[in-house]
């Protein structure tokens, strides 16, 4: 099992910014991605920003130049910086990791970390 440990979110103003970030730990076997997706009242879960262990990013249309992932391999951690925030980004964001089991890849969700966007 691997557990993931979220932490940076928040309360802040439009056009703030926060840093969240997520370690995984636990029985990991070789991760190959993390990412980041996010669900707000009433709406689906959604992909916010995701990224592999080799670089590979992609982000939601939404996001595109506001915020950007990055991951620390070593320290399997990812961060996302979240810049020029709107109302619109409020919801819960989670973490997740793709894990490469020894027979077949599994997926892990954090708990989830709430961040609101409110003057």
């Amino acid at each position: 099992q691997v557990q993931l440990a979220e932490s940076g979110g928040g309360l802040v103003q439009p056009g703030g910014s926060l840093r969240l970030s997520c370690t995984a730990s636990g029985s990991i076997f070789g991760i190959y991605a993390m990412g980041w997706y996010r669900q707000a009242t009433g709406k689906k879960r959604e992909l916010v920003a995701h990224i592999t262990t080799y670089g590979s990013t992609n982000y939601a249309v939404s996001v595109k130049g506001r915020f950007t992932i990055s991951i620390d391999n070593a320290k399997n951690t990812v961060y996302l910086q979240m810049n020029s925030l709107e109302p619109e980004d409020t919801a819960v964001y989670y973490c997740n990791v793709d894990d490469m089991g020894p027979k077949e890849n599994y997926e892990y969700w954090g708990q989830g970390t709430q961040v609101t966007v409110s003057s």
